[in-house]
């Protein structure tokens, strides 16, 4: 998955936005104030770190060698993926799903009815 398309895919989740807090090598995407996915935007390849459920976490780094646990992140609830190509963009986009939904399914149910009515619905794994 190219950088254009990526970011894209991101900024389509309903709430998110970009933001810079961990200086100019790491572009941060958030859902209201959560962090869902972090993008080494200067690495080439790209890698963007997206959090998972823990099994989840353990079955993608043993199917794909692209995926590492979490650089700089809890190993255990994230990964790091580097997007050289070797993951279909279709499973790149269902792990960018989880990330979100789980940061979202952890916020409180108003904050989830606010996402709702921007047009958040779970998907279904």
């Amino acid at each position: 998955m190219q950088y254009k398309a990526l970011c894209e895919y991101l900024e389509s989740k309903p709430g998110s936005r970009r933001d810079m807090p961990f200086g100019p090598d790491a572009l941060v995407f958030k859902v209201l104030d959560k962090m869902f996915a972090l993008v080494a935007w200067q690495k080439d390849p790209l890698t963007i770190s997206l959090k998972a459920d823990p099994v989840d976490a353990v079955i993608l780094r043993k199917q794909y060698p692209a995926v590492k646990a979490g650089y700089h992140m809890h190993k255990k609830h994230w990964n790091t993926v580097t997007l050289d190509g070797s993951i279909p963009d279709e499973e790149i986009r269902l792990m960018i799903d989880e990330s979100y939904d789980l940061v979202v399914l952890g916020m409180t149910r108003a904050q989830q009815q606010q996402l709702r009515t921007l047009g958040w619905r779970p998907h279904e794994t």
